[in-house]
């Protein structure tokens, strides 16, 4: 039996949809079974998620997706975590669920977030991050000033894959990783720092974190209660797991600086691995990569999750305006001159100024529908460009090629778009779930399987399709940019009086 196959399975819980992937050792994909998040929106700007639901839904996909594949739980051999960063997961004291979930397309704590980054300098030469919305001790400061009750009742913090996995092992560990995300820890010693709850005014929720923990590190096993919710067998190893930045990253094989990683989910995600960190100047992140070093990154909530929005917006049913093969069929026939609309995809929240929020900007009585939506996917392609041009600034030079992952590539004119767009070579990989297969290689290069993951991409991931820039798209796409860009400027000192007035009314 040593020669058998080894199939990992990755749980691969995004802010829009959760999958679970079945993954065997050359990175064929086996199965892939998935359900829409199921977000509650309580109020405007809160975005969470019930964590009985998401467990038993995740527990109705695994077994769908071991079906799918035709294995049974004895046949993963390893199972691992993959989730969107950022948000709050929380337990009691008691170890057990007690508040919903926050996704981190939640942005309720902006005035906070905005307050706090005005004096980020004080952090930057400890946590190398700039302040988020959507990042822990923002959003544990909101419980305390605005939930209190919540807040006391707080006994372990975690980011979400860490919160899955506890369902799965029973163990509380929060992998390093995501926590450095998350402007808790000090980049040069890898470790918690109390300077960083003290400035977010959480010195008590120091003592609430879990120990941190490796990507690869084997956190546990299949207790009996996930056998039976899930199919999988009690005590099949289960490892720590990524940030699905980090997963997109290794399954697209961006180990070095030569090459940029961009995923266009629900999130805006640019990044690259780099020996140096961004300075604080550079308006970028920082954070720990599983291979060593460090993973720049410039992101935000501002990319294809727009356009599901916009879509089901248009109709009075909240049903789609337009199958995504009439959309494909549509980018397919219009090129950049098509609209002159501008859309500013910040539904969610923006990569410009905190308060900024979305918009159509450019609309005449004449304007068509189609005009409105090819806008809305250009807008999510600038958005993305302009945490591209901040990397390359932070870079000095530009990458020899992009590989992207995440929705879009479900769309080839879309992909090309962004080939025309950035102007640089765009490359896509073979395997569509690239979180299922980045979680892959994690469980292959911890269970000793492969003895890195650059061993583990050789194995298990390919190139598809490469899209190279066409110069009259690049030509026509800079002078809209260039206009997005200078509308956004103008726009800067409006923002604040635009919350003024939302906040009046919701009052």
């Amino acid at each position: 039996m040593t020669n058998a196959t080894k199939h990992f399975l990755t749980i691969d819980n995004g802010g829009t949809n959760t999958k679970v992937i079945i993954v065997d050792q050359d990175g064929r994909q086996l199965s892939v079974s998935s359900f829409p998040t199921d977000a509650i929106e309580r109020r405007p700007g809160f975005r969470e998620v019930n964590p009985g639901q998401m467990w038993r839904d995740i527990g109705k996909a695994v077994k769908a997706a071991l079906e799918s594949a035709g294995l049974d739980g004895s046949q993963i051999d390893g199972v691992v975590p993959v989730g969107h960063g950022k948000g709050l997961y929380v337990l009691g004291k008691d170890g057990k669920p007690f508040m919903d979930g926050i996704l981190s397309s939640d942005s309720r704590a902006a005035d906070l977030a905005n307050e706090f980054e005005s004096r980020v300098a004080e952090i930057y030469p400890i946590s190398h991050q700039h302040v988020m919305v959507m990042q822990f001790p923002v959003l544990l400061r909101w419980l305390k000033d605005n939930e209190p009750e919540q807040y006391a009742r707080i006994g372990h913090v975690l980011s979400n894959k860490d919160f899955i996995r506890h369902f799965l092992t029973g163990e509380i560990l929060e992998e390093r990783g995501d926590a450095s995300g998350n402007n808790l820890v000090n980049l040069e010693t890898g470790e918690y720092d109390g300077r960083l709850f003290d400035f977010f005014g959480i010195p008590e929720m120091l003592e609430c974190m879990p120990k941190l923990v490796s990507a690869t590190d084997r956190c546990g096993s299949i207790t009996a209660e996930a056998a039976a919710n899930t199919g999988l067998a009690e005590g099949t190893p289960v490892y720590a797991g990524l940030f699905d930045i980090d997963a997109c990253a290794l399954a697209t094989g961006v180990l070095s600086d030569d090459i940029f990683s961009i995923t266009a989910g629900t999130w805006n995600i640019n990044v690259f691995p780099s020996k140096t960190m961004a300075p604080l100047d550079g308006g970028c992140m920082n954070s720990v990569f599983p291979t060593g070093g460090t993973l720049v990154e410039a992101s935000s909530p501002t990319s294809a999750g727009n356009l599901d929005y916009v879509l089901r917006m248009m109709t009075a049913d909240g049903s789609k305006a337009a199958s995504y093969d009439e959309l494909g069929a549509m980018l397919e026939r219009t090129d950049a001159k098509y609209t002159d609309v501008l859309f500013f995809p910040f539904l969610y929240g923006s990569n410009v100024n905190l308060g900024a929020e979305g918009a159509f900007i450019g609309l005449r009585s004449s304007s068509e529908r189609d005009q409105l939506l090819r806008a809305v996917y250009e807008g999510v392609v600038f958005a993305h460009r302009h945490h591209v041009e901040q990397l390359l600034r932070v870079l000095g030079h530009k990458p020899k090629a992009i590989r992207i992952s995440g929705g879009v590539c479900n769309s080839d004119p879309w992909v090309q778009m962004f080939a025309d767009v950035l102007n640089l070579p765009v490359e896509t990989v073979a395997v569509t779930e690239l979180g299922g297969l980045g979680g892959a290689m994690c469980a292959a290069v911890g269970s000793g399987l492969y003895g890195s993951f650059q061993e583990a991409f050789g194995n298990m991931s390919k190139l598809a399709k490469r899209f190279e820039p066409h110069a009259d798209q690049t030509a026509v796409y800079d002078r809209k940019f260039e206009a997005y860009e200078a509308l956004l400027t103008a726009l800067d000192g409006g923002w604040a009086a635009l919350r003024d007035m939302q906040n009046s009314l919701e009052r």
